[in-house]
C-alpha cells in the first residue's frame, strides 16, 4: 500500500515574488530540505536551547553548507528568530499565522529555561517564486498548542506544493490510536490525509515535510497507513528516505524528521540524492537535537 523510497487562516492565498539580490540563480534541481532547529530563540540567552552569537554563527555556517533552496523548519519562535539564522539577502523567511498560545512555564526540569512559542515555517531561496496557501490549522485540532502546517507552492519549471509540518510528539512507533499517549497523533492523520487526498485528487504533485515525530519508515507503520489508504491513487505516499538509518544520533537509528512525497513528487526525486546533514562531532555539542534531510527533485 505505501511504497517504502523515499482550516483556514485570514489570508487565503498570498503571493511571493522572485527575490532581487539572490546570492545563486533558481538550479534545475530544486534542493528541498527539513530541519527542525530546537527551540531556536530570537534573543540570546532565552529559550529552551539558550544560545550565544557563536551559536547563532555556527548555524549560520551549516546553512550555508546545507545549501538548500527552500528549508522547511521547527520549533522557532518568530520571523526574528528565523532571520538570525536564514540570511534575509538570501532567504525569504514564510512563517505559520499561528498565534502563540502564551503558555509558558519551566522546561527540561530547569525553572532557569521558559517554553517560548514554537512555530513552523519556510525559508525559500531568493529567486524562487512562490505562492502560499492557507495554513493548515486543521491539524491543530482546536488546541492551541499544537503546531499548523504551513503550505506553500514552490513555482519552479513545474509547481511543487509542499507542506511544512511538526506533529504530535509522544507517539514515535508502535502504538494503536486507542493507546493514551496516541491519540492526539492520530487524530492528526485525518487533517493531514485529507490534505494528501485534495492534492491528489487536483493532480498535484506535493510534498510533506518536517518534524513527523513519528518512525513512519518502519514496516506496517500503523500511523502513515491512517494517512495513506492508497486512495486516490496520486496520493499514495513515498518515503524519501526508504529504508535508511538514520545516524545524527547514535541512540536512535529511525528517523522521525521525513520527506514524504505524492505520487507526482515522487518521480521527480532524483535517485539517491536523500541525505542526511550530519554535524559532525559529539553529540552534545550539535547545535541542534535534530540533523536536516533534503532532496533533489526536478523541475
Amino acid at each position: 500500500m505505501i511504497r517504502p523510497l523515499l482550516a483556514f487562516v485570514a489570508a487565503v492565498s498570498l503571493s511571493g515574488c522572485a527575490g532581487l539580490g539572490a546570492s545563486h540563480e533558481p538550479r534545475d534541481a530544486l534542493k528541498i530540505a527539513s530541519w527542525n532547529l530546537e527551540h531556536l530563540a530570537a534573543a540570546n540567552g532565552q529559550g529552551c536551547r539558550p544560545r550565544t552569537e557563536a551559536d547563532y554563527a555556527g548555524l549560520r555556517r551549516h546553512v550555508a553548507a546545507l545549501d538548500a533552496d527552500v528549508i522547511a523548519f521547527q520549533e522557532v519562535q518568530d520571523r526574528a528568530a528565523a532571520e538570525r539564522v536564514f540570511d534575509p539577502a538570501r532567504y525569504t523567511v514564510v512563517m505559520s499565522m499561528r498565534p502563540a498560545s502564551g503558555r509558558g512555564g519551566a522546561c527540561r526540569g530547569r525553572p532557569d529555561l521558559t517554553i517560548q512559542h514554537q512555530a513552523v515555517g519556510f525559508a525559500v531561496r531568493k529567486g524562487l517564486r512562490w505562492r502560499r496557501h492557507a495554513d493548515l490549522t486543521a491539524l491543530g485540532l482546536g488546541d492551541p498548542d499544537l503546531r499548523w502546517g504551513v503550505d506553500l507552492t514552490i513555482d519552479h519549471a513545474r509547481p511543487i506544493r509542499l507542506l511544512a509540518v511538526h506533529l504530535k510528539s509522544g507517539c514515535p512507533s508502535g502504538r494503536s490510536a486507542e493507546d493514551p499517549d496516541c491519540p492526539i497523533l492520530f487524530a492528526q492523520a485525518s487533517a493531514l490525509g485529507d490534505w494528501t487526498d485534495e492534492r491528489g485528487l487536483k493532480d498535484e504533485a506535493f510534498m510533506v515535510l518536517g518534524d513527523w515525530n513519528r518512525r513512519v519508515s518502519q514496516p506496517g507503520d500503523a500511523f502513515l497507513a491512517a494517512v495513506d489508504d492508497g486512495q486516490p491513487a496520486k496520493a499514495r505516499l513515498t518515503i524519501a528516505a526508504g529504508d535508511r538509518s538514520a545516524t545524527c544520533d547514535p541512540r536512535y537509528t529511525a528517523f522521525i524528521d521525513h520527506i514524504v512525497a505524492g505520487a507526482d513528487a515522487a518521480v521527480r526525486i532524483r535517485p539517491g540524492s536523500f541525505e542526511e546533514y550530519v554535524y559532525g562531532g559529539e553529540a552534545e555539542e550539535a547545535p541542534s537535537d535534530h540533523c536536516p534531510v533534503s532532496v533533489r527533485v526536478s523541475g
